[in-house]
């Protein structure tokens, strides 16, 4: 029998990539938070409306999705380690399927808490679910030309800014879909594409590729880690100050220096632009290596959450929805507001009269949140290491 059948002949997990995942789940909370309990008219990316408060803390979330997309690859390439590429893609096409059915389903009930789907707005789980299965089919390539095909997308996408499906022959739907975001449909049922794919994609890709590193050893792993995570940081600086490529919305010098540095961080997350994904992942390939190093002490209870990603993701948005309905029903008396969403912009409710509260109140309900998670992710976590067994969990 070969050790990949035995769980418990198993390598343990790598914990710097739990720890970078669950740092980042952690931080993804704050802004759902927010999204929830703040004032939905304000967008905290408008420097003309916003305060430098909400533009940080909506800026230091955008870390997470680049994150989540990369370790996603990254953990399917760990992944074989017990299994072979052909279980892999299997696995990763199958879960990726499964995680487009939950977009369209229970996530959705999560977010709006009514199922008459006027609007749905397609996020996380379905460009997720895309990329696994894209992925399922790209790991069977030569390593070179994955890494090609993810550096193409991620550094060539913004090409495509300001063109139309119509100008390569397909459809408008596809095209919102691929490079948007946009409408899947829009009529008395309405479909938007937040999170697209051709960037996404790419991301996941590269993480695939990444996960390559943790077959190193320490010394090389943590060098390329460093240069890498230097790499894309300097150059988010460079390119960004040249305000040439790689970004749709140009920075521009504002009436004080911190508006103006606020400009220059004031990059595209839909889609993703490049700029984006350097200003993101460069300081994130720096964390894991610092990680690499070893957990400190203070960090350990992040990597619970690292270790449960998908469970804590659906049940945060559960419980931050369940206390602003809580919240609504003793301030106003009913809330039968919350379980409207007619439109895009009443999403995820049609907020009432005086619905928002400050920043200090946010970042209050934000650690609650986080703290009152940690019992059920550890258990859970433990559940998996105790039963890997159950190839069900993996789902989970």
């Amino acid at each position: 029998m070969t050790t990949a059948a035995h769980p418990a002949a198993r390598r343990p997990r790598i914990e710097s990539v739990d720890l970078l995942r669950g740092i980042i789940m952690i931080l993804m909370a704050l802004d759902h938070v927010r999204d929830y309990f703040g004032n939905l008219a304000a967008n905290p990316v408008n420097l003309d409306t916003a305060t430098a408060g909400l533009f940080l803390t909506r800026w230091i979330t955008h870390i997470c999705a680049p994150v989540f997309f990369l370790l996603t690859g990254t953990g399917a390439y760990l992944r074989l380690r017990r299994s072979n590429r052909a279980e892999l893609s299997r696995y990763l096409l199958t879960r990726g399927v499964w995680l487009i059915f939950l977009e369209w389903t229970v996530m959705r009930f999560i977010l709006q808490f009514n199922l008459d789907y006027q609007v749905t707005i397609l996020t996380v789980l379905w460009a997720l679910g895309w990329c696994m299965i894209v992925l399922a089919a790209l790991l069977h390539l030569p390593t070179w030309l994955i890494t090609t095909i993810g550096v193409v997308m991620v550094g060539g996408h913004n090409l495509l800014d300001g063109m139309r499906g119509a100008t390569f022959g397909i459809p408008a739907p596809v095209f919102a879909a691929l490079h948007g975001p946009g409408f899947l449909a829009n009529g008395e049922h309405t479909v938007f594409v937040a999170y697209v794919l051709i960037p996404w994609v790419g991301v996941t890709a590269l993480g695939y590729v990444l996960g390559h590193v943790f077959d190193w050893d320490a010394a090389r792993r943590r060098r390329f880690l460093l240069r890498l995570g230097l790499g894309l940081s300097l150059g988010f600086l460079a390119l960004r100050a040249l305000n040439v490529y790689g970004d749709p919305a140009p920075w521009s010098r504002q009436p004080t220096a911190l508006f103006t540095v606020l400009s220059f961080l004031n990059t595209t997350k839909y889609p993703p632009s490049l700029l984006f994904l350097l200003m993101t992942l460069g300081p994130a390939i720096l964390l894991l290596r610092r990680f690499d190093a070893g957990v400190p002490g203070w960090l350990r209870p992040a990597v619970v959450y690292g270790r449960v990603p998908f469970l804590y993701y659906l049940l945060h948005f559960l419980v931050i929805h369940l206390l602003a309905l809580t919240a609504g029903w003793f301030r106003y008396g009913n809330v039968g507001w919350m379980f409207q969403s007619p439109g895009l912009d009443k999403f995820p409710f049609v907020e009432p009269e005086g619905w928002g509260a400050g920043l200090a109140v946010i970042y209050l309900i934000w650690a609650a949140v986080v703290v009152a998670l940690y019992p059920v992710c550890r258990w859970y976590a433990e559940l998996r290491r105790r039963r890997a067994d159950l190839w069900w969990l993996s789902y989970l």
